[in-house]
């Protein structure tokens, strides 16, 4: 399978998830802050919700995906699992030789399937008994997780991401998350579907800059827009524009949104996401506050320039629209502007030009889009909204259709 992503609107054709598991019931209070949460999702709803995603998905013809399927399949070689089970116990930090060889010999005894759910729901350290006893084992011994859970693993849009026809295998901003992009490398390395392609990898988990999927968005065939936020870094973008613009890509230029280095705003898509070929949904507060610049190819190297305009002014001109509509998320509501972004009303899933995913609990802001002539398809988010992202941050196309 080609990866194949030239806009964010295109008719969706395949996607990557990952259905929430048992990692969501190995959060506690005293881990949230660690793992990257505010609260604890009840599984059982969790799963409800995102079933319903996923039906709503296949009800248009798009083809899903489950990240624990594919990385299933590729553990069933036994090369790639030892490979994969040694390079998980570097990627969680673990340096005593006597662990490490309780886990390998642990992990090496399970069926793949069994590998991956250990892997991502986290192990205890009462689920392995050792044969020695060191110092290092016995502090561990303290802690409840040998290896934490993959809490997050449900935001599939932030580990990899498709641009054009290639990939981004992301180095993402926080420890704790780049062992998703870690399974990530391995599904595009050695999955059947992929390995035999010859796909672009415009970044990879050995870059030095930090930059998540969900800063990047193709706006069209020419213009992809990076969030510079708490997750990317400024030389991350400049250094995807330079593997983009020396490919055989028809990108032409990379717009750079600074954005507010907090917790509500981690990506740019929680803030900013297309819906329709000339209408976006955005963060009111930010709409005109946000620094852009952009990047464009010069013979030996990349041009940057202030874009000292308005964002709808800048959509116009890189778009080339007589007119962009830009809905408020909340709307006029300086109230609900916040509650809603907070609970992801900015981050909308098109699976078709004018036809979005959005979490039901953001009335306001869904109303204004539908009144925008744009079809909403609204979920159920009690449980999903708990780890702060929307339907748009939990999906990774690989195949959209041209527009």
């Amino acid at each position: 399978m080609k990866p194949h992503v030239y806009s964010e609107i295109g008719k969706l054709k395949t996607v990557l998830l990952h259905r929430p598991g048992k990692e969501l019931e190995n959060l506690t209070p005293n881990s949230l802050e660690d793992l990257l949460f505010d609260d604890i999702p009840y599984l059982v709803v969790a799963q409800s919700e995102h079933d319903v995603m996923a039906s709503v998905l296949k009800s248009r013809e798009v083809e899903v995906l489950y990240v624990e399927d594919l990385i299933t399949d590729v553990l069933k070689q036994q090369d790639i699992k030892e490979k994969f089970v040694n390079d998980m116990i570097v990627f969680n930090n673990i340096n005593s030789e006597e662990l490490t060889a309780n886990l390998k010999t642990f992990l090496l005894h399970l069926e793949p399937r069994k590998l991956v759910e250990k892997i991502t729901y986290g192990i205890r350290s009462n689920e392995i008994d050792f044969k020695n006893v060191s110092l290092s084992a016995q502090i561990r011994k303290e802690f409840p997780f040998f290896i934490k859970p993959m809490a997050n693993l449900y935001f599939q849009r932030d580990p990899v991401a498709t641009v054009g026809s290639g990939i981004t295998v992301n180095r993402m901003s926080t420890n704790i998350r780049r062992r998703e992009a870690l399974l990530m490398n391995y599904v595009y390395r050695y999955h059947s579907l992929f390995k035999d392609e010859e796909i672009p990898r415009y970044y990879t988990l050995s870059d030095p800059f930090f930059i998540e999927g969900g800063d990047i968005l193709i706006l069209s065939p020419k213009i992809i827009a990076v969030g510079i936020s708490q997750r990317t870094e400024p030389e991350a973008v400049e250094l995807l524009a330079k593997r983009i613009f020396s490919s055989k890509e028809s990108f032409e230029t990379i717009l750079a949104f600074v954005i507010p280095q907090t917790r509500a705003f981690m990506h740019l898509d929680t803030i900013f996401t297309m819906m329709d070929r000339d209408k976006f949904v955005v963060h009111a507060k930010l709409e005109n506050t946000l620094e852009f610049f952009s990047l464009k190819p010069l013979k030996d190297g990349v041009k940057i320039s202030a874009e000292n305009d308005t964002l709808s002014k800048i959509l116009k001109t890189y778009l080339k629209l007589p007119s962009i509509e830009m809905i408020k998320c909340g709307g006029e509501d300086l109230v609900a502007q916040d509650r809603e972004q907070w609970s992801d009303g900015s981050n909308v899933l098109a699976i078709s030009p004018g036809t979005v995913i959005t979490y039901s609990r953001n009335y306001v802001t869904n109303s204004l889009i539908r009144k925008a002539g744009v079809e909403v398809i609204e979920i159920p988010s009690s449980e999903l909204s708990r780890g702060r992202g929307g339907p748009r941050c939990m999906s990774m196309p690989i195949v959209r259709e041209d527009l």
